[in-house]
């Protein structure tokens, strides 16, 4: 994509530009100018100029966003073995604190004669439920009803927060007790937030644990201080391309403004309608004051992604926002504009909405020819619900879908599902016997076709459980009036299954990553079994496997099967899963994306079509509820002395509503199709500023031309 690209005049400066003439340049645009293009290809002319390669880096604000940069390495005109540091803070403090361990060990609190361990999400979550167990006898969380991976996963967020604002994370309770506006109990309850986060702290001191909040915190307050440390990283990376700056986190920004000061050269890429990953620490506000470092500005602003139409559309909403003023681009607001950019789909229930939203991609892509991988199907929250209700209706007409969902716990996941199950199937002397139900799942999801049926059948039949053992009984020992109801072939691919489990049963047991990889290349994977042709299933068997492995790293156990007992149970219990990328390299799948709209923005990638589902729904200017973590109290920018009002909430939610939209728009480059219903799953009306922002949009399109503002008519308030 790079290579064939040809870059404008304003782009061109920016690449060519000679070294220490600027020395440092911010680039600021909104998304879809060429921005990140610029940066990608001054990074190839640095290297073509004969800069060395281990003197640049490439600075993203998550490992995601630097995907982009990775590949165009990878490019055959390329010099051989270059080879560019693409980081994030993290991944900079996972490096050196392996680096400087011996020094800095000691100072920070950790036992210098023993190597770090560097914890996972799940692992985090696993050493945290050890701790919160007594707190939960006590009853100290009140009237706080969340699931144990919920309770876990907020308060090792609040320590997050402490780490990558800055601030010390015996500073939680107090913070969150002070911009408390609700009833007096609720400080019980942020006391026992800190008394949790406080023994973790603790607890990973002693152990040489470090989760991502110690890991950010000692690499900001023992590394990075030390001159030695801070001069070794700054001789070394003396080229800085910053991108995404607006994403990035208060510590980082902090490094930043120490490392560009000093950089032979540097390039800063800013986007000020930015900030999607507030609620994750982004400080779209602190990133704005980088102009001032900078010797150089240049501000991009043709847009290379939405067309003139989808322009006209993001003005539009943006002027509808109060305060907020009109966005960048000279395309008149008209109802041809809006009729062109904006499709209005309207039912009365929410599984009638879903049918026309899947039969009208199934028009884009049979009809019009277009690739499946150019539409998105975005909703402000996607629960399981919906997310199956989507997939059979995309199924029924054979369209391919990818789903993205990054808090989805393990568990939840089919093919994660059947893997665990079929591991205590293995493992029968663990006492670990699966619900029949379980069961039946797996023998789905394991063999390729089978429905659930005959599955069902099967598992009221050959499944028992004996001394508090699991056991599958075979195929061949079957009535033959059941095994016709099965059929022979379903019955072969089990008996095929259940020997395989059998055997392995009846030898060494192995590290269970090693069993979960044994699973999927000997049988599993083959022909005739689910995860054959899956891509979905391998990934997500692949994930687990990672999972697995780094979970028995963290424990240091030689005990492998309190190892694996502990980690079925960690998983089936619900623990929230961390991020898995890809490989770099592998081909993403040309499917229809079904997610969040945040997760669609965290891509960082144009589509043609956008198909916004739920659009009354107050969901989309509403955060998460989250009763014991706070994402705009934990920041800087907040007074320590103030409460949290409701106008607070509002405002806030009216900006995230406004950034999620325009960032949606500026990539999206033909149409967007608004979705809305008169009744939600749960079967109550809703309304959400959404809805509200489109309906003055149009208004004022009437107003402005004769044409008809768009192709249907939006429900006003209480119906279609």
């Amino acid at each position: 994509m790079v290579s064939s690209f040809y870059p404008s005049p304003q782009q061109k400066q920016i690449i060519e530009a000679p070294l220490g003439a600027p020395r440092s340049t911010l680039l600021e645009g909104p998304a879809g100018c060429g921005k990140t293009t610029a940066a990608l290809l001054r990074l190839l002319h640095l290297l073509s100029l004969g800069v060395r390669a281990d003197t640049i880096i490439v600075w993203v604000p998550q490992r995601s966003l630097g995907r982009p940069y990775v590949e165009a390495l990878r490019q055959p005109a390329v010099p051989a073995g270059a080879r560019v540091d693409v980081l994030s803070i993290d991944g900079l403090a996972r490096r050196t604190l392996d680096l400087f361990w011996p020094a800095i060990a000691g100072p920070a609190g950790f036992e210098p004669s023993r190597e770090p361990v560097f914890l996972t999400l799940e692992t985090a979550q696993y050493y945290m439920a050890q701790l919160l167990e007594p707190v939960l006898r006590r009853g100290d969380f009140g009237d706080v009803v969340l699931a144990r991976n919920r309770l876990c996963s907020q308060i090792l967020d609040n320590l997050n927060k402490s780490a990558l604002v800055g601030f010390p994370p015996d500073e939680i309770g107090e913070r969150l007790s002070a911009a408390w506006s609700g009833q007096s109990s609720r400080a019980r309850v942020f006391q026992a937030v800190q008394e949790t986060a406080s023994a973790f702290r603790t607890y990973c001191l002693q152990h040489n644990l470090l989760d991502f909040s110690l890991q950010l915190d000692t690499f900001t307050r023992h590394v990075w201080p030390r001159p030695d440390c801070r001069t070794y990283l700054l001789r070394r990376y003396r080229h800085w391309i910053v991108d995404n700056l607006e994403e990035d986190i208060p510590v980082a920004h902090d490094l930043l403004r120490e490392a560009l000061s000093q950089a032979l050269s540097c390039l800063v890429v800013l986007d000020r309608d930015g900030g999607f990953r507030s609620y994750l620490g982004a400080d779209a506000y602190g990133a704005q004051g980088f102009d001032t470092l900078c010797e150089s500005r240049i501000t991009l602003d043709s847009a290379f992604v939405s067309s003139p139409a989808v322009q006209a559309l993001s003005a539009g909403l943006t002027r509808e926002v109060s305060g907020t003023g009109a966005a960048r681009g000279n395309v008149p607001l008209t109802g041809e504009n809006i009729a062109s950019a904006l499709s209005m789909l309207s039912e009365h229930f929410s599984t009638a909405l879903l049918r026309d939203v899947a039969g009208e991609v199934q028009r884009l892509v049979e009809v019009e020819s277009i690739p499946p991988g150019e539409i998105a199907v975005l909703a402000p929250f996607v629960d399981d619900a919906l997310r199956f209700a989507l997939t059979q209706e995309f199924l029924q007409r054979n369209v391919p879908i990818r789903t993205h969902r990054p808090s989805r716990p393990l568990c939840e996941q089919p093919a994660v599902r059947c893997l665990l199950t079929l591991a205590r199937l293995a493992h029968p002397h663990w006492e670990l016997c699966p619900h029949k139900e379980d069961v039946a799942l797996a023998m789905v999801q394991a063999i390729a076709g089978l429905d659930w049926v005959r599955a069902s059948f099967l598992a009221d039949v050959v499944y028992r459980k004996r001394d508090r053992r699991p056991r599958l009984s075979s195929f061949q020992e079957m009535q033959p009036e059941a095994k016709d109801r099965v059929t022979y072939t379903w019955g072969m691919l089990y008996e095929g299954l259940r020997v395989w489990l059998h055997d392995y049963a009846a030898g060494a047991a192995l590290p269970l990553d090693h069993f979960f990889s044994k699973l999927f290349d000997e049988l599993l994977g083959r022909f005739g079994y689910g995860f054959h042709n899956d891509l979905d299933a391998a990934a997500a068997a692949a994930n687990l496997i990672e999972s697995a492995r780094k979970f028995r790293w963290a424990l240091e156990s030689e005990n492998l099967d309190e190892l694996g007992t502990c980690y079925v149970r960690m998983v089936g219990e619900g623990v929230v899963a961390a991020q898995y990328l890809r490989p770099y390299g592998s081909v993403e799948p040309n499917a229809v994306f079904i997610g969040p709209a945040y997760s669609f923005l965290s891509e960082n990638r144009p589509v043609q079509y956008q198909f916004w589902l739920n659009a009354n729904s107050p969901g989309w200017g509403r955060r998460l509820f989250q009763p014991l973590t706070h994402p705009f109290v934990l920041t800087r920018r907040w007074q320590r002395e103030r409460q949290w009002s409701e106008e607070d909430e509002y405002r806030s939610g009216q900006d995230m509503l406004r950034r999620v939209v325009l960032g949606l728009l500026r990539r999206c480059r033909t149409r967007v199709y608004l979705g809305l219903s008169d009744l939600n799953p749960r079967g109550s009306e809703e309304r959400g500023p959404l809805q509200e922002w489109v309906q003055r949009l149009l208004r004022d399109a009437a107003r402005s031309t004769p044409a008809p503002p768009a192709a249907g008519v939006i429900p006003e308030a209480g119906g279609v």
